[in-house]
Protein backbone atom coordinates (compact mmCIF):
# COMPACT_ATOMS: atom_id res chain seq x y z
CA UNK A 1 0.00 0.00 0.00
CA UNK A 2 1.32 3.42 -0.99
CA UNK A 3 0.17 6.61 0.69
CA UNK A 4 1.44 9.57 -1.30
CA UNK A 5 0.80 13.26 -0.71
CA UNK A 6 0.19 16.05 -3.22
CA UNK A 7 0.55 19.78 -2.60
CA UNK A 8 0.11 22.75 -4.90
CA UNK A 9 3.43 24.34 -3.92
CA UNK A 10 6.44 23.05 -2.02
CA UNK A 11 8.46 25.92 -0.54
CA UNK A 12 11.04 25.94 2.28
CA UNK A 13 9.59 27.36 5.50
CA UNK A 14 5.99 27.02 4.30
CA UNK A 15 3.64 25.54 6.93
CA UNK A 16 1.92 23.19 4.46
CA UNK A 17 5.23 21.93 3.08
CA UNK A 18 6.44 21.39 6.64
CA UNK A 19 3.30 19.43 7.48
CA UNK A 20 3.76 17.24 4.40
CA UNK A 21 7.32 16.40 5.49
CA UNK A 22 6.09 15.54 8.98
CA UNK A 23 3.35 13.32 7.57
CA UNK A 24 5.76 11.60 5.18
CA UNK A 25 7.98 10.60 8.10
CA UNK A 26 4.96 9.03 9.81
CA UNK A 27 3.58 7.40 6.67
CA UNK A 28 6.84 5.65 5.91
CA UNK A 29 6.25 3.61 9.06
CA UNK A 30 3.24 2.15 7.25
CA UNK A 31 4.63 1.78 3.73
CA UNK A 32 6.10 3.67 0.76
CA UNK A 33 5.27 7.38 0.77
CA UNK A 34 6.38 10.35 -1.33
CA UNK A 35 5.42 14.00 -1.80
CA UNK A 36 4.46 15.43 -5.20
CA UNK A 37 3.94 19.10 -6.04
CA UNK A 38 2.52 21.07 -8.95
CA UNK A 39 5.15 23.73 -8.22
CA UNK A 40 8.31 23.33 -6.15
CA UNK A 41 11.26 25.40 -5.11
CA UNK A 42 14.48 24.26 -6.75
CA UNK A 43 16.05 23.64 -3.36
CA UNK A 44 13.47 20.88 -2.71
CA UNK A 45 13.84 18.96 -5.97
CA UNK A 46 15.54 16.03 -4.21
CA UNK A 47 12.86 15.85 -1.52
CA UNK A 48 9.68 16.61 -3.49
CA UNK A 49 8.76 15.11 -6.85
CA UNK A 50 7.04 16.86 -9.71
CA UNK A 51 3.34 16.10 -10.12
CA UNK A 52 4.17 15.03 -13.69
CA UNK A 53 6.15 12.09 -12.28
CA UNK A 54 3.34 10.67 -10.15
CA UNK A 55 3.06 6.86 -10.69
CA UNK A 56 0.36 5.86 -13.13
CA UNK A 57 -0.32 2.42 -11.68
CA UNK A 58 -2.85 2.22 -8.83
CA UNK A 59 -3.12 -0.69 -6.41
CA UNK A 60 -6.43 -1.32 -4.59
CA UNK A 61 -5.07 -0.30 -1.18
CA UNK A 62 -3.40 2.94 -2.25
CA UNK A 63 -4.34 6.26 -0.66
CA UNK A 64 -3.80 9.77 -1.96
CA UNK A 65 -3.54 12.65 0.52
CA UNK A 66 -4.39 16.01 -1.04
CA UNK A 67 -3.43 19.17 0.85
CA UNK A 68 -5.97 21.87 -0.04
CA UNK A 69 -5.31 25.58 0.43
CA UNK A 70 -5.58 27.30 -2.97
CA UNK A 71 -6.71 26.60 -6.52
CA UNK A 72 -4.38 25.36 -9.25
CA UNK A 73 -5.27 24.14 -12.73
CA UNK A 74 -2.57 21.46 -12.81
CA UNK A 75 -3.64 20.07 -9.46
CA UNK A 76 -7.34 20.07 -10.40
CA UNK A 77 -6.63 18.17 -13.62
CA UNK A 78 -4.35 15.72 -11.85
CA UNK A 79 -6.84 14.83 -9.13
CA UNK A 80 -9.69 14.52 -11.64
CA UNK A 81 -7.74 11.74 -13.38
CA UNK A 82 -6.84 9.76 -10.27
CA UNK A 83 -8.77 6.75 -9.00
CA UNK A 84 -7.22 6.21 -5.56
CA UNK A 85 -9.22 6.78 -2.43
CA UNK A 86 -8.55 10.36 -1.38
CA UNK A 87 -7.94 11.95 2.00
CA UNK A 88 -8.22 15.75 2.10
CA UNK A 89 -6.11 17.75 4.54
CA UNK A 90 -7.73 21.17 4.64
CA UNK A 91 -5.50 24.09 5.62
CA UNK A 92 -8.19 26.70 4.87
CA UNK A 93 -8.71 28.97 1.86
CA UNK A 94 -8.60 32.71 2.49
CA UNK A 95 -11.67 34.50 1.08
CA UNK A 96 -10.74 35.91 -2.31
CA UNK A 97 -12.21 39.37 -1.75
CA UNK A 98 -9.28 40.37 0.45
CA UNK A 99 -7.04 40.27 -2.61
CA UNK A 100 -9.21 41.68 -5.39
CA UNK A 101 -7.90 45.24 -5.02
CA UNK A 102 -4.27 44.10 -4.90
CA UNK A 103 -3.83 40.96 -7.03
CA UNK A 104 -6.77 39.78 -9.14
CA UNK A 105 -4.90 36.73 -10.39
CA UNK A 106 -4.30 35.49 -6.86
CA UNK A 107 -7.92 36.25 -5.95
CA UNK A 108 -9.03 34.01 -8.85
CA UNK A 109 -6.79 31.20 -7.57
CA UNK A 110 -8.48 31.43 -4.19
CA UNK A 111 -11.91 31.30 -5.85
CA UNK A 112 -10.78 28.25 -7.84
CA UNK A 113 -9.66 26.67 -4.59
CA UNK A 114 -13.20 26.86 -3.21
CA UNK A 115 -14.53 25.23 -6.39
CA UNK A 116 -11.82 22.59 -6.22
CA UNK A 117 -12.74 21.84 -2.60
CA UNK A 118 -16.33 21.18 -3.69
CA UNK A 119 -15.19 18.96 -6.57
CA UNK A 120 -13.26 16.72 -4.18
CA UNK A 121 -16.15 16.24 -1.77
CA UNK A 122 -17.83 13.16 -3.21
CA UNK A 123 -14.60 11.25 -3.84
CA UNK A 124 -13.11 11.93 -0.40
CA UNK A 125 -12.95 9.01 2.04
CA UNK A 126 -11.83 11.20 4.95
CA UNK A 127 -11.34 14.93 5.48
CA UNK A 128 -8.90 16.23 8.08
CA UNK A 129 -8.98 19.79 9.38
CA UNK A 130 -6.31 21.45 11.49
CA UNK A 131 -8.90 23.36 13.56
CA UNK A 132 -12.61 23.19 14.39
CA UNK A 133 -13.05 26.38 12.37
CA UNK A 134 -11.69 24.60 9.28
CA UNK A 135 -13.76 21.50 10.06
CA UNK A 136 -16.95 23.55 10.06
CA UNK A 137 -16.08 24.97 6.65
CA UNK A 138 -15.75 21.40 5.36
CA UNK A 139 -19.10 20.40 6.86
CA UNK A 140 -20.71 23.48 5.33
CA UNK A 141 -19.25 22.38 1.97
CA UNK A 142 -20.99 19.00 2.34
CA UNK A 143 -18.13 16.82 3.55
CA UNK A 144 -19.35 13.92 5.66
CA UNK A 145 -16.47 12.25 7.54
CA UNK A 146 -14.59 15.25 8.96
CA UNK A 147 -12.03 14.93 11.77
CA UNK A 148 -10.15 17.67 13.60
CA UNK A 149 -6.47 16.70 13.74
CA UNK A 150 -4.08 19.41 14.96
CA UNK A 151 -1.31 20.44 12.62
CA UNK A 152 1.86 18.53 13.38
CA UNK A 153 3.90 21.54 14.39
CA UNK A 154 6.37 21.90 17.23
CA UNK A 155 5.86 25.34 18.79
CA UNK A 156 9.16 24.85 20.60
CA UNK A 157 11.16 24.16 17.44
CA UNK A 158 12.91 27.55 17.66
CA UNK A 159 13.95 27.22 21.29
CA UNK A 160 17.33 25.73 20.41
CA UNK A 161 18.08 28.35 17.74
CA UNK A 162 20.67 30.97 18.68
CA UNK A 163 19.38 34.53 18.75
CA UNK A 164 20.76 36.91 16.10
CA UNK A 165 23.22 39.33 17.81
CA UNK A 166 22.55 42.26 15.47
CA UNK A 167 18.80 42.04 16.03
CA UNK A 168 19.34 41.71 19.78
CA UNK A 169 21.43 44.90 19.71
CA UNK A 170 18.77 46.77 17.71
CA UNK A 171 16.11 45.77 20.25
CA UNK A 172 18.34 46.68 23.20
CA UNK A 173 18.79 50.18 21.77
CA UNK A 174 15.03 50.83 21.63
CA UNK A 175 13.87 53.08 24.47
CA UNK A 176 10.62 51.27 25.33
CA UNK A 177 8.51 48.11 24.94
CA UNK A 178 8.31 46.19 21.68
CA UNK A 179 5.00 45.09 20.14
CA UNK A 180 5.46 42.22 17.67
CA UNK A 181 3.43 40.59 14.93
CA UNK A 182 4.78 37.72 12.80
CA UNK A 183 3.15 36.76 9.51
CA UNK A 184 3.21 37.29 5.78
CA UNK A 185 2.29 40.85 4.86
CA UNK A 186 -1.04 40.08 3.19
CA UNK A 187 -4.44 41.87 3.29
CA UNK A 188 -6.30 39.36 5.47
CA UNK A 189 -3.64 39.77 8.18
CA UNK A 190 -4.89 43.36 8.62
CA UNK A 191 -1.55 45.09 9.09
CA UNK A 192 -3.30 48.41 8.47
CA UNK A 193 -5.47 47.84 11.56
CA UNK A 194 -2.33 47.16 13.59
CA UNK A 195 -0.76 50.37 12.31
CA UNK A 196 -3.85 52.36 13.29
CA UNK A 197 -3.91 50.73 16.74
CA UNK A 198 -0.22 51.40 17.21
CA UNK A 199 -0.80 55.04 16.27
CA UNK A 200 -3.21 55.30 19.23
CA UNK A 201 -0.76 53.47 21.49
CA UNK A 202 2.23 55.62 20.52
CA UNK A 203 0.46 58.99 20.57
CA UNK A 204 -1.79 58.59 23.61
CA UNK A 205 -0.76 55.66 25.80
CA UNK A 206 2.85 54.41 25.48
CA UNK A 207 4.79 56.92 23.33
CA UNK A 208 8.12 55.10 23.64
CA UNK A 209 6.77 51.82 22.15
CA UNK A 210 8.05 50.18 18.95
CA UNK A 211 6.09 47.99 16.53
CA UNK A 212 7.81 45.24 14.53
CA UNK A 213 5.95 43.62 11.63
CA UNK A 214 8.02 40.54 10.88
CA UNK A 215 7.37 38.55 7.73
CA UNK A 216 7.79 38.39 3.97
CA UNK A 217 6.41 41.28 1.90
CA UNK A 218 4.44 39.17 -0.59
CA UNK A 219 2.22 41.77 -2.24
CA UNK A 220 3.81 45.01 -3.52
CA UNK A 221 0.47 46.83 -3.92
CA UNK A 222 -0.52 46.10 -0.32
CA UNK A 223 2.94 46.95 0.96
CA UNK A 224 2.68 50.34 -0.79
CA UNK A 225 -0.61 51.05 1.01
CA UNK A 226 0.94 50.18 4.38
CA UNK A 227 4.06 52.28 3.90
CA UNK A 228 1.93 55.25 2.85
CA UNK A 229 -0.25 54.78 5.93
CA UNK A 230 2.84 54.67 8.14
CA UNK A 231 3.99 58.01 6.68
CA UNK A 232 0.54 59.61 7.02
CA UNK A 233 0.25 58.52 10.66
CA UNK A 234 3.80 59.65 11.42
CA UNK A 235 5.07 56.37 12.85
CA UNK A 236 8.89 56.28 12.82
CA UNK A 237 8.93 53.48 15.41
CA UNK A 238 7.48 50.88 13.02
CA UNK A 239 9.75 48.32 11.38
CA UNK A 240 8.85 46.07 8.43
CA UNK A 241 11.48 43.32 8.49
CA UNK A 242 10.67 41.48 5.28
CA UNK A 243 11.75 37.84 5.18
CA UNK A 244 13.97 37.00 8.14
CA UNK A 245 16.15 34.13 9.34
CA UNK A 246 15.18 31.82 12.23
CA UNK A 247 17.90 33.52 14.29
CA UNK A 248 16.35 36.96 13.72
CA UNK A 249 12.88 35.62 14.50
CA UNK A 250 14.10 34.18 17.79
CA UNK A 251 15.60 37.56 18.72
CA UNK A 252 12.25 39.26 18.14
CA UNK A 253 10.30 36.64 20.10
CA UNK A 254 12.72 36.92 23.03
CA UNK A 255 12.90 40.72 22.93
CA UNK A 256 9.21 41.53 22.50
CA UNK A 257 6.83 42.57 25.26
CA UNK A 258 3.51 41.76 23.54
CA UNK A 259 2.43 39.77 20.47
CA UNK A 260 -0.48 41.59 18.79
CA UNK A 261 -2.53 39.97 16.02
CA UNK A 262 -5.24 41.91 14.17
CA UNK A 263 -5.78 39.24 11.51
CA UNK A 264 -9.27 38.61 10.07
CA UNK A 265 -8.71 35.10 8.81
CA UNK A 266 -6.56 32.32 10.27
CA UNK A 267 -7.09 28.58 9.94
CA UNK A 268 -4.74 28.17 12.90
CA UNK A 269 -1.87 30.77 13.08
CA UNK A 270 1.41 29.09 13.98
CA UNK A 271 3.15 32.34 15.08
CA UNK A 272 0.58 32.66 17.88
CA UNK A 273 1.66 29.24 19.16
CA UNK A 274 5.33 30.15 18.81
CA UNK A 275 4.78 33.38 20.73
CA UNK A 276 3.11 31.53 23.59
CA UNK A 277 5.96 29.00 23.57
CA UNK A 278 8.35 31.93 24.06
CA UNK A 279 6.30 33.14 27.06
CA UNK A 280 5.06 36.11 25.07
CA UNK A 281 1.50 37.27 25.91
CA UNK A 282 -0.82 37.32 22.91
CA UNK A 283 -3.65 39.67 21.88
CA UNK A 284 -6.04 38.83 19.03
CA UNK A 285 -9.63 39.33 17.89
CA UNK A 286 -12.35 36.68 18.06
CA UNK A 287 -12.27 35.76 14.38
CA UNK A 288 -11.74 32.50 12.47
CA UNK A 289 -9.66 29.94 14.41
CA UNK A 290 -7.93 32.43 16.71
CA UNK A 291 -10.24 31.96 19.74
CA UNK A 292 -9.79 28.17 19.74
CA UNK A 293 -6.05 28.53 19.20
CA UNK A 294 -5.50 30.97 22.09
CA UNK A 295 -8.17 29.74 24.51
CA UNK A 296 -7.81 31.56 27.84
CA UNK A 297 -4.12 32.32 27.26
CA UNK A 298 -4.64 35.91 26.12
CA UNK A 299 -7.16 38.70 25.63
CA UNK A 300 -9.37 37.66 22.70
CA UNK A 301 -11.11 40.91 21.83
CA UNK A 302 -14.49 41.16 20.05
CA UNK A 303 -14.32 40.58 16.30
CA UNK A 304 -15.32 44.21 15.70
CA UNK A 305 -12.57 45.59 17.97
CA UNK A 306 -11.36 48.97 16.68
CA UNK A 307 -7.88 50.53 16.90
CA UNK A 308 -8.65 52.14 20.26
CA UNK A 309 -9.61 48.85 21.91
CA UNK A 310 -6.58 47.09 20.44
CA UNK A 311 -4.31 49.87 21.68
CA UNK A 312 -5.82 49.75 25.17
CA UNK A 313 -5.28 45.98 25.32
CA UNK A 314 -1.64 46.42 24.27
CA UNK A 315 -1.15 49.13 26.91
CA UNK A 316 -2.71 46.96 29.61
CA UNK A 317 -0.25 44.14 28.97
CA UNK A 318 2.72 46.47 28.58
CA UNK A 319 2.00 48.21 31.87
CA UNK A 320 1.07 45.19 34.02
CA UNK A 321 3.82 42.67 34.72
CA UNK A 322 1.35 40.71 36.85
CA UNK A 323 -1.08 40.22 33.94
CA UNK A 324 1.77 39.33 31.59
CA UNK A 325 3.03 36.68 34.01
CA UNK A 326 -0.44 35.18 34.37
CA UNK A 327 -0.95 35.03 30.60
CA UNK A 328 2.47 33.56 29.88
CA UNK A 329 1.73 30.76 32.36
CA UNK A 330 -1.61 30.09 30.66
CA UNK A 331 0.04 30.21 27.24
CA UNK A 332 2.65 27.66 28.27
CA UNK A 333 -0.10 25.35 29.54
CA UNK A 334 -2.18 25.88 26.40
CA UNK A 335 0.65 24.91 24.07
CA UNK A 336 1.62 21.87 26.15
CA UNK A 337 -1.96 20.60 26.42
CA UNK A 338 -3.46 21.22 22.99
CA UNK A 339 -0.56 21.49 20.56
CA UNK A 340 1.74 18.65 21.54
CA UNK A 341 3.26 17.37 18.26
CA UNK A 342 3.36 13.74 19.45
CA UNK A 343 -0.36 13.88 20.22
CA UNK A 344 -1.03 15.35 16.76
CA UNK A 345 1.03 12.61 15.09
CA UNK A 346 -0.92 9.90 16.91
CA UNK A 347 -4.26 11.47 15.98
CA UNK A 348 -3.23 11.71 12.32
CA UNK A 349 -2.15 8.08 12.09
CA UNK A 350 -5.21 6.79 13.95
CA UNK A 351 -7.59 8.67 11.63
CA UNK A 352 -5.73 7.58 8.52
CA UNK A 353 -5.49 3.90 9.45
CA UNK A 354 -9.28 3.76 9.86
CA UNK A 355 -9.64 4.21 6.10
CA UNK A 356 -6.39 2.51 5.01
Amino acid sequence: MRINQVVVSAVPGDAITGAAFEYRQLLRRVGPSEIYAAHRDRSLEREVHSLRDYPGKVDPGDLLIAHVSIGDVAMTRFLAERSERTVVVYHNITPSWYFRAFDRRFARLLQQGRVHLGDLRDRTALALAVSEYNAQELRDAGYRDVRVVPLVVDPYRLQSVASDPATEEWIANRPGPLVLFVGQVLPHKRHELLLEAFHVLATELVPEATLVLAGPLRLPAYEKVLRRLRRELGLPNVRFTGAISPEELVAYYRGATVFACASDHEGLCVPVLEAMAFDLPVIARAVAALPETIGDAGPVLPAEADPLLLAEAMAMLIESEEIRDELTTRGRERVATYFDPDRARSMFLEALLEVA
